[in-house]
This record gives C-alpha cells, sequence and structure tokens, in this order.
C-alpha cells in the first residue's frame, strides 16, 4: 500500500495549532470532494468522513489527503435509503440521528463540517456533553460569529450554510460543491462546453471535476 508519511488530516491540522490559508483549504477541499464524488459514482457512501480517516501523503504545505478507512462504508442505490446508525458524533448528519432514512448526501454534511473546521479551526457543533452535540446538529443553525470568519469570505461561507442543510432534500450537492467559484472558478465553464459538444459522460466529468486550475488554464490554451 502506499506510504503516507503525512499522517491523518486532524494531525496535519493540529502541527498548524489549525490556522491554514484560505487557499491550501480550498485545495483539501477540492481533492476530498473530487474523491467523495468518484465514491459517490460507484454509488459508494464513505459514512465516516472526518479528518481522521484522511491521511496526509506528507507534512509539507504541498500535502495531498487521501481517503481511508472504509469499514462503515456502504453501496447504496440512486433510489436506496439506509437506516443503520454509523459515523463520528460530530461530523453525523442530522438525519441519522433522528434514525430517519438517509442517503450518500450524509457524506456531504461531514464534508460541510469539514470545510468549516479547516477555515476555522472549530467544530461547527461542538461541547463536552455529546447530548448537546446532538441537540445542535439536529436544531441550532451554523454559526459565524466566531471573529476568523470575518476574514472569511461570504462566497464559502455561503456553501457551508448549504452542505450543513437539517433537510437532506434540499442540502448542496457534489456536482454543485465541485462547480461552486470558491472551488475551482473553470470547473464549470469547461464542463459546461464539454456538455454543450455533447462528449461528456462520468468519467469526462470526473476529469474535469477533478483538475486543477493550471491544468484547465492549459487545456483552454489548446
Amino acid at each position: 500500500m502506499e506510504y503516507l508519511k503525512g499522517g491523518d488530516l486532524f494531525n496535519y491540522l493540529e502541527k498548524r495549532d489549525f490556522t491554514i490559508t484560505e487557499a491550501k483549504a480550498r485545495d483539501l477541499t477540492h481533492s476530498i470532494s473530487t474523491g467523495l464524488y468518484y465514491l459517490h459514482s460507484f454509488g459508494i457512501a464513505h459514512r465516516d468522513l472526518k479528518p481522521e480517516n484522511i491521511l496526509m501523503t506528507d507534512d509539507s504545505d504541498d500535502a495531498e489527503p487521501k481517503l481511508v478507512d472504509f469499514g462503515l462504508s456502504k453501496i447504496i442505490g440512486p433510489s436506496e435509503k439506509c437506516n443503520d446508525p454509523f459515523g463520528t458524533l460530530s461530523y453525523v448528519a442530522p438525519e441519522v440521528l433522528l434514525q430517519k432514512p438517509y442517503d450518500k448526501s450524509v457524506d456531504l454534511w461531514s464534508l460541510g463540517v469539514i470545510i468549516y473546521l479547516l477555515l476555522s479551526g472549530t467544530l461547527p457543533f461542538d461541547d463536552d456533553d455529546d447530548r448537546e452535540i446532538a441537540r445542535q446538529t439536529i436544531h441550532d443553525e451554523v454559526d459565524f460569529s466566531y471573529h476568523v470568519w470575518k476574514k472569511i469570505g461570504a462566497d464559502v461561507k455561503q456553501m457551508i450554510k448549504k452542505l450543513l442543510e437539517k433537510d437532506k432534500d434540499k442540502r448542496m450537492t457534489l456536482e454543485e460543491v465541485l462547480q461552486h467559484p470558491w472551488i475551482l472558478k473553470k470547473s464549470k465553464t469547461l464542463l459546461e462546453a464539454r456538455k454543450k459538444s455533447g462528449d461528456v459522460n462520468s468519467a469526462e466529468q470526473f476529469k474535469a471535476f477533478a483538475m486543477t486550475e493550471e491544468t484547465m488554464k492549459g487545456s483552454e490554451d489548446s
């Protein structure tokens, strides 16, 4: 197996006092999201997405994240729902806590929690009491009053709010995340151009989403 000497994402952030640049947070979010997109394209829900289950290739500022620990993952069909409990409390979607049927969108909730952590160094729903964390997750709106959020743009805060939507049917999709201006400004343009040409399948769509801005610029220039 590939040796990922950077440790998990939580330790990676801890070594940096949970303070990274917004650009690095964007890069990490993009990589994690494309990994999720790949999984979901095969019908696989991770169901325990959290920093401890994301390993880093090394400890440098250019390190890339890799999704690991699929012990709780499950194949969920397009119209299929699950009821079994899973995951880690601070990252679990409210529908799971309420024991309601859920789908792959639970990974989107976890992604929203991770992005919030990457940008602020704190969790959106947190307390010493597990019951209070559950109550906050089910009932409270995401809080952006912490001083660090004054330096963060409204676009990414809007994206986090849509990912941490209590109603799973209104929650942001992975496609919307990967086409969001904060993630990658050119991905939407490139993907729409390919769709208009009629030359886009799931593999092409993943390729477009996974491209870096530099790669896209070279593609557009050619």
